[in-house]
Formats: structure tokens, C-alpha cells, sequence
């Protein structure tokens, strides 16, 4: 017999994924990975048995709860699940399903709406770290139509305005995990930084392309492929992420001079396959690596040192994130700030067979 297990399909920001309640899955984690894999339909490079979308953008979890921290409404864990794996990876943070997090919140009964529009405080238990999504709620209820347009999503949608408040070293300790602006890496600099996501930038350049090529013609790049795995499994231990042979960070974010009137360009392997956009805190952690003086980042950029607003430029479009900081020693990140949106696709149960998890 089948196991039906009440959740929610949402678009956020660029990905989709799945967002369940946590008190609607095993409490075990191994039992709960197996239950979001057979729900995912992993692994199969189709997940033609099951919800996920074949891509890992769209094999994406949500698991949501109210907090166990005083200052946060909702505990927010997020789950990759590999498309091509029995794996199940909470190694990382996702800021484009975290903008699915506060509407889901308020519809699911956790957050109360506040008026015109809703803050709700998330607790992200991947990093430990607090982030604020103000989520537009006239009439009492969640919007999700409106005029915001967000590139790689087509059509307009309510915005969702996030704030990351204590993201910075998050996942590696600190802003700067190697203790230095720049590495060297078989004769090329880079710069390793954690804002949220940790991120490896390197010049496009000295790896051999322009930054322009599509996703499609990197990950065919297999000599480029190659030396970007190489890259990461270096640094790994030096980010203090360990051995990152089946993680998914640091992600590597190829960077050049911006084409379309934005700050810088990027192109972002994460870490397998080549982002169609840039992750929303991969973003973060690459916009405010473009205010460190001497970062690979600040090298190539084109912006206003006086303006806190930085334009990443990615294989979609762009992406606009607002960095506060405080330069000097030690650089200090005051806050960061950007624009989502997200939207419910469907709601109901996600049916598993009973022989991976039945209720009794």
C-alpha cells in the first residue's frame, strides 16, 4: 500500500522543490532520506518515478517547523536530493527555496499574518544563521501575484524581500576561510569566501574560456571540468569543509568583466553541473567578495565603491544584492539584502510505497 505524505510544490526564487511540515516525515534521518528519495524518484537521471525535476535545481526540500530559537518564528532545513544518487545533502543552505519558506509558514499556520506585509524570521538550521523574509500579505492572506520580475523565472510575481542577518563564515567559520584575500591554485589566484554559501571565484580567463559560454558548452568543457573539481577538492579541507568528494560546496563561480551594464559576470558550477542563473547566496558571497579590496572579485568588477548595490551578472540575466559592510581590519559584512519571489504550484500528498516508510 502507498504512504501519502502531505506537502507542498513551490517555485523558489530560480529552483522547485518540495516543502514539507517536519512532523510529516520520520524523525530517523536515515529513513527520512529514503523516504524523500523515493519521493524525488532518486536515483534516476529522469526521476521519471517520482516528483523531482531531473536537474538539480528542481530536486530540491524544504523541511519546515516552528523554531526552537527565541529569536526566529520557523526552523528551515533545506535538503538537496542528488538526481543521480542515493544521496541526500544538507551540506548547504538554499536562499532561492528559503523564498518559498515564509509564505509556506504563514498558509501552514506557523506565522500569523502582521498586516500589509508579513515578516517572518527563519531560522536556516543548515548554517545556523537568521534570515528575514518579508512576505506581502494584504486582505490577511499570502500574495503571490504581482509585478516583480526576478531573471531565469519568466512572467512577474509579489516580491519577497530577504534579509540575511549573520551569514557571514556560516558554513566555514569565517568571511575569508583561508585566513587570505587570494590562494594561489596551480599557478592561478582565487579568492575563497563564505557569505552564506561558500564560494571559490576565479578568473573565467585563466581557466581557459571567456565567462560567456553557456552551461551547456562548460559542463562539455571536459579539461575545464576536470581542473574545476580539482580546484574544489584542494581547497576543501583549506575552507574548513573537509573532505568535499560527494558535497556539494564550495561552489566555483568563473568570473569576468560584466557584458550587459552590471558589476560582474559569472558562471557558476555547483559544483557538478553549471547554474542556468546563480544561487542566492552564492550571489551574496560573490557580491560581497566584489567589496574586498584585492579579492579576485574586486579585480574584475566594475562598480561604485560608495554604492552598496552590486549587479550579478549570470547566464540569465542578473541579480541585484545590496551588501552592506564596514572596510578595514578585519572587514566586517553589516548585512545583506536581495529581491525573490515564489510561488505554490500544488498542494496535496506525495505518494511513496509503503514498503520504504509506512505510518505504523
Amino acid at each position: 500500500m502507498l504512504t501519502g505524505i502531505p506537502c507542498t510544490l513551490m517555485r523558489g526564487g530560480t529552483s522547485k522543490g518540495l516543502y514539507f511540515h517536519a512532523a510529516d516525515l520520520p524523525s530517523d534521518r536515515g529513513q527520512r532520506d529514503r523516504v524523500l528519495l523515493s519521493a524525488m524518484g532518486s536515483p534516476d537521471p529522469r526521476q521519471i518515478d517520482g516528483a523531482g525535476g531531473a536537474h538539480p535545481l528542481t530536486s530540491k526540500v524544504a523541511v519546515i517547523s516552528r523554531s526552537t530559537r527565541a529569536d526566529a518564528d520557523v526552523d528551515y532545513l533545506f535538503l538537496q536530493v542528488v538526481v543521480d544518487r542515493a544521496e541526500v545533502s544538507d551540506s548547504q543552505n538554499c536562499g532561492n527555496i528559503l523564498a518559498g519558506v515564509g509564505p509556506w509558514a504563514i498558509e501552514n499556520g506557523l506565522v500569523q499574518v502582521a498586516g500589509p506585509t508579513t515578516p517572518v524570521r527563519i531560522h536556516m538550521v543548515n548554517t545556523a544563521s537568521l534570515a528575514v523574509a518579508h512576505v506581502r500579505t494584504p486582505q490577511g492572506a499570502v500574495e503571490y501575484e504581482g509585478d516583480a520580475r526576478i531573471d531565469g523565472v519568466p512572467g512577474t510575481a509579489a516580491p519577497i524581500a530577504l534579509e540575511f542577518l549573520d551569514v557571514a563564515g556560516s558554513s566555514c567559520g569565517s568571511l575569508l576561510p583561508t585566513g587570505s584575500v587570494t590562494d594561489v591554485f596551480e599557478g592561478i589566484e582565487v579568492t575563497c569566501i563564505d557569505n552564506g554559501m561558500p564560494v571559490i571565484i576565479v578568473r573565467a580567463a585563466d581557466l581557459g574560456v571567456t565567462g560567456t559560454e553557456s552551461p551547456a558548452q562548460l559542463e562539455a568543457n571536459a579539461a575545464l571540468v576536470a581542473k574545476v573539481e580539482r580546484l574544489r577538492l584542494s581547497f576543501g579541507p583549506r575552507m574548513n569543509l573537509g573532505d568535499v568528494t560527494r558535497k556539494t560546496v564550495p561552489k566555483i563561480s568563473l568570473v569576468s568583466a560584466p557584458r550587459n551594464g552590471g558589476s560582474i559576470n559569472t558562471a557558476t558550477f555547483i559544483p557538478h553541473r553549471v547554474h542556468e542563473a546563480i544561487g542566492v547566496l552564492g550571489a551574496v558571497s560573490v557580491a560581497t567578495a566584489c567589496a574586498i579590496p584585492g579579492s579576485v572579485a574586486a579585480q574584475v568588477a566594475r562598480k561604485d565603491d560608495a554604492s552598496k548595490r552590486v549587479e550579478v551578472e549570470h547566464p540569465s540575466g542578473f541579480f541585484s544584492v545590496d551588501v552592506e559592510v564596514e572596510r578595514g581590519e578585519p572587514f566586517i559584512v553589516r548585512g545583506a539584502a536581495l529581491l525573490r519571489t515564489a510561488r505554490k504550484i500544488l498542494r496535496g500528498e506525495v505518494f511513496i510505497p509503503g514498503a520504504v516508510w509506512s505510518r505504523a
